[in-house]
């Protein structure tokens, strides 16, 4: 039975394929389960486009069970346009006037628009790349102030907008100095030099105060510099208010040297001194003062007897020519002419020239005596085996600059003060026979050709600081003290002691590298960035000992930024900023409303225009709770409210908090309003009335979210900000206009919060 039931099946099969082959109605299938799969969804997906969304059925649903028109809204959204900018409407027909008026006015208030929102784009754009730069500025200063080589490795940027050249502090635990026992020492001579001068007595010498730390350290290195630094400050010539000019006159330039001299004299009796007491026995002082005795024991001592090559005889059991160098070594010509006196028959017309050359004021040789010395010396002195002999013919008679008597002159000091010997310093003929070079020639070849390395300065940095202090490269000096972080605090001191004497070649710009080259200037005179160096000096402290780096900004008073401001006053800003020590510099003000002092009151006689300074310094970097402060501080209430109205807008519909930003704010315009009803106040009227009518919406929302929601109606229907009546509509629409812009932009949170409150009340009521 089951065969024949399948056999009649597949009869049946076979007669539809027949029938279908025969040209029936229906087409053929010719599809895999695939292809038939495809085709349904694309049957289905065509039908689905035709349905209703079921986000949309469910939506229709949801509002028009809360009471809403779903056509009337539907027409109303499909009226929106999508367009991003605001176009023109389209013109109409001349002759319908009304028509032509209204597309006039919504046109112009488009193109109102437009440009309002162009004009904010624009601002936005600007204000965010001024940011940019700004910061830019402040990064590039802080490169320059860790870049403390000389100009030749830095490069400068040109720069039109800089607040300061203050960087960030290093934060440090509170309460512990970052100064070492030598910058206290420093800081506190600082200190008495600034209370003299803001007393406005006599001021003392800040060189001679600065000495007493080299003798409170028993160092001598630092005694050495201050002793350097007191011969060369002692220059009987006024500099003008052209350092560069002034220093670059014979007349001064000669000054300098012969304090060089009288230094290196001095060191070398010292010395001599010294070497005698370690060798009494052999020395044989025997008692007898004078600096004739003092060089004979001091050549027993270090000139060996029967020296070969020594010339001309023994005076006193001594070489003549070695009595007299060491005499004139030590700057004392007279023991030198009473050498040569003794041995006259030796030294010959010599005497005479040696002679001239004492009484001279200018220690130089008339121009007839000059040549004949100088032809003597090429004749016979110049090929001489007493090298004692050659160096007093050349010192003398200015012979042979080039030669550096390595045989007499072995240290560095000794090389040093015989070129200072042969420096010329008044206009001379080309042919009177002389070749002695000028300061600024020496200074070039010390500096320039010989350099550091020539003289070892990372190895002996005290060294090299002599050579460029005693000819009077102070700048380059300093600079490469700088360079050395145990020694800096010893640099940017020498440098406070030539400013304040007017001695330091300042650049131009305050930006400048720590030490530049300005091409007006004669070779090879450079220039120090002194505020650069004050301000890199203190940024190691400022944060732990603001006081003391308020001493050295003391200093920059004389000096301007790019923009003209006193660099001073731009200096303490930037300090208040940094370390927030807001009470302890500018004061802080009492109950009463009067201003307790601070420590910046003592170096200014009009203090609130410090204050106003830093407070707008720190608006402008967007602490605006702390500029509040400052302003408030500065006596600038009218600056402080409207601070306050930005400040209590961006936070009035904000549920309060414990200790929050809005709590904070709260509580400060709290207290200021109560100091100011009581007190009075200077600010504007506008600006007055906006800061107590947003304090009573402070109080109002603060009801609101509180749910006391009675008291906050009853504080908005006070305020008469809002119309409760259809006839105080069009009132309080004219009135929109004279609030100002805070107001304004708080009315959307005030009327939700007022209909919320209607609504509830409403709800009660029912």
């Amino acid at each position: 039975m089951e065969t024949e039931g399948f056999g009649d099946l597949l009869q049946q099969a076979q007669q539809l394929t027949a029938d279908m082959d025969n040209g029936g109605e229906l087409p053929r299938v010719q599809r895999n389960l695939q292809q038939l799969m495809e085709a349904g969804q694309k049957l289905w997906s065509r039908t689905a486009q035709t349905m209703p969304d079921s986000s949309d059925v469910k939506a229709s649903i949801l509002l028009g069970s809360k009471g809403f028109d779903i056509p009337k809204i539907s027409q109303k959204l499909e009226g929106l346009s999508s367009a991003k900018t605001f176009e023109a409407l389209e013109p109409v027909r001349d002759t319908d006037i009304q028509g032509f008026l209204r597309n006039e006015r919504e046109n112009a208030l488009l193109a109102v628009i437009e440009q309002t929102r162009k004009n904010t784009f624009e601002d936005a754009d600007r204000r965010h790349w001024e940011s940019m730069e700004n910061e830019w500025e402040r990064e590039k200063q802080k490169i320059l102030n860790a870049l403390v080589g000389s100009a030749q490795d830095t490069v400068e940027f040109p720069s039109e907008l800089e607040k300061s050249i203050l960087s960030d502090s290093v934060s440090v635990p509170a309460g512990r100095s970052t100064m070492d026992n030598v910058e206290m020492t420093y800081s506190r001579q600082v200190y008495v030099y600034n209370e003299e001068v803001i007393q406005g007595g006599i001021r003392p010498s800040l060189g001679d105060m600065f000495s007493e730390v080299g003798r409170k350290i028993d160092n001598q290195n630092v005694s050495d510099i201050w002793e350097m630094i007191k011969y060369m400050t002692q220059v009987p010539v006024t500099i003008g208010r052209n350092p560069v000019e002034s220093r670059s006159s014979q007349r001064l330039e000669k000054a300098f040297t012969d304090q060089a001299k009288a230094y290196l004299e001095a060191s070398y009796v010292k010395y001599m001194t010294n070497t005698i007491s370690g060798n009494l026995r052999q020395a044989q002082l025997g008692g007898i003062p004078g600096m004739y005795h003092l060089v004979k024991g001091f050549l027993n001592v270090r000139l060996p007897a029967n020296t070969p090559g020594l010339e001309d005889g023994l005076c006193d059991g001594q070489p003549v020519w070695a009595m007299m160098y060491y005499c004139i070594r030590c700057g004392d010509l007279q023991a030198a002419v009473r050498v040569s006196q003794t041995a006259q028959h030796y030294s010959g017309d010599f005497h005479a020239y040696l002679q001239e050359y004492t009484k001279s004021a200018d220690r130089r040789l008339s121009a007839n005596s000059m040549t004949k010395i100088q032809l003597t010396y090429r004749r016979s002195v110049r090929n001489s085996t007493d090298p004692y002999k050659r160096a007093v013919f050349c010192i003398i008679g200015g012979c042979d600059s080039n030669n550096s008597h390595t045989e007499v002159a072995g240290s560095t000091e000794d090389y040093l003060w015989l070129k200072l010997c042969q420096l010329q310093f008044t206009e001379t003929d080309d042919d009177d026979g002389t070749d002695l070079p000028t300061l600024k020639q020496l200074q070039t070849k010390l500096f320039e050709e010989y350099g550091e390395s020539h003289f070892s300065a990372n190895l002996q940095p005290f060294l090299y600081f002599k050579v460029l202090i005693l000819t009077a490269q102070f700048e380059a000096a300093i600079e490469f003290l700088s360079r050395h972080d145990h020694l800096r605090c010893h640099a940017v001191h020498v440098a406070l002691v030539l400013y304040d004497l007017k001695f330091l070649a300042l650049p131009d710009n305050i930006q400048a590298p720590l030490l530049s080259k300005d091409s007006s200037d004669p070779e090879p005179f450079r220039r120090v960035n002194f505020a650069r160096l004050v301000v890199m000096y203190t940024r190691k402290f400022e944060a732990t000992d603001p006081r003391e780096a308020l001493q050295y900004f003391y200093f920059l008073r004389e000096l301007k930024t790019l923009q003209g401001e006193n660099l001073f006053i731009s200096c303490v800003s930037e300090l208040v900023m940094e370390t927030r020590e807001y009470e302890m510099l500018l004061g802080r003000l009492e109950k009463d409303g009067s201003r307790k002092p601070g420590v910046i009151d003592k170096f200014l006689g009009d203090t609130l225009k410090i204050i106003e300074t830093v407070a707008r310094d720190t608006e402008g970097k967007g602490r605006f709770e702390d500029a509040v402060g400052l302003y408030d501080l500065a006596k600038n209430h009218e600056k402080v409210m409207e601070l306050l109205n930005k400040l209590l807008t961006q936070v009035l519909s904000q549920p309060s908090s414990p200790q929050s930003n809005r709590d904070l704010l709260k509580m400060l315009a709290l207290s200021i309003a109560e100091r100011y009803k009581s007190l009075g106040c200077e600010g504007t009227r506008s600006t007055t009335s906006t800061f107590y009518l947003l304090l009573d919406l402070v109080t109002f929302f603060d009801s609101f979210h509180t749910g006391n929601l009675d008291h906050a109606f009853d504080v908005i229907k006070q305020l008469k900000l809002l119309p409760f009546s259809v006839d105080a509509v069009e009132q309080k629409v004219n009135a929109f206009q004279h609030y100002n812009d805070e107001i304004r932009r708080s009315l959307p949170d005030i009327l939700l919060a007022t209909m919320n409150i209607i609504s509830n009340k409403y709800r009660t009521a029912r």
